[in-house]
């Protein structure tokens, strides 16, 4: 079994990871009454780039042209930290939840990096966006994986993952804490409205994407693949710690299936449904989720 959820760590989160933004792209243009682009309109658009030409602009350093590589790098690393229906092989990273979000602030400074090496008006608008921004969502993400952590003592993602298996998690207010605090992260970490939206260009509103404007070629498809696994990441990783499971390898595989479609769903009619805020009450949005979290400790502490 180890080695199943080894080999799906690996391919699913290479070739799986971008049917996650296609398939939430397809189903929100369908609930807006468009016909849209097909979910595996991911794949054509890397296939596309990966046969461009570079783009290299004047005057940059290495780091600029180092950067995609870092990111995806990160990501590719990430992917082996988070198990697979409760499962991991003993690959040399192990699975501790602190070397994620580790990995996810490095992958994050390396393209905040390459804006500042460009010089871009556009790029270093949406790095300085994206990194004041990431101030309260780190914050937010170590909050619910500290409740997450809190019922077996260890940072470890299986032992959390496993603690979470069955239905004693929800009888304690922490872990429902945990799981709504969680939700925010989700939003700030795969650009979704309403605190960011991934369908734009606009100076005005842009945070994800505006490091990306400078890239072309392979390199802006080694970005979006990156961006496409980050999705995976964390969608995994809320099905695996947040939301309900039970059972044996078999019945937790066919729940986080379940889990991850769940919550692609929820997140195309938050689109729907939700315009993008302000940009200044986006931080607001994200302390009100670590207080939320606050609560939830101060709840297990009591308890």
């Amino acid at each position: 079994m180890n080695a199943l959820a080894g080999a799906i760590q690996l391919i699913g989160g290479l070739a799986l990871a971008p049917l996650l933004p296609g398939s939430i792209q397809a189903l929100k243009a369908r609930l807006q009454g468009r016909r849209g682009p097909s979910p595996l309109q991911p794949y054509r658009e890397l296939r596309r780039l990966w046969g461009k030409s570079l783009v290299d602009p004047q005057p940059t350093t290495l780091l600029y042209r180092l950067a995609p590589c870092l990111v995806a790098a990160a990501m590719i690393l990430s992917l082996f930290l988070v198990p697979i229906a409760g499962l991991s092989p003993n690959w040399p990273l192990g699975n501790d939840a602190i070397v994620l979000v580790g990995l996810f602030a490095f992958a994050r400074f390396a393209l905040a990096a390459s804006s500042w090496d460009t010089g871009s008006g556009f790029g270093l608008m949406g790095s300085s966006r994206d990194l004041t921004l990431s101030v309260f969502a780190e914050a937010l993400l170590v909050l619910a994986l500290i409740l997450a952590a809190l019922p077996v003592g260890s940072t470890d993602l299986v032992a959390m993952s496993s603690a979470a298996n069955g239905s004693a998690a929800w009888s304690q207010p922490a872990h429902w804490c945990a799981a709504g605090a969680f939700g925010l992260v989700v939003l700030f970490e795969t650009g979704r409205q309403p605190i960011d939206n991934p369908d734009t260009h606009l100076e005005l509103t842009m945070i994800h994407e505006g490091p990306l404007l400078e890239y072309a070629g392979r390199d802006l498809a080694l970005l979006q693949w990156s961006a496409a696994a980050r999705h995976w990441i964390i969608l995994v990783l809320a099905a695996e710690l947040y939301l309900p499971h039970w059972g044996g390898f078999g019945a937790r595989l066919a729940c986080l299936v379940g889990g991850v479609a769940l919550i692609c769903v929820t997140l195309a009619f938050t689109e729907t449904a939700q315009a993008k805020m302000r940009i200044l009450r986006a931080p607001a949005l994200l302390a009100g989720g670590c207080l939320l979290a606050l609560v939830g400790l101060i709840s297990w502490l009591v308890s």
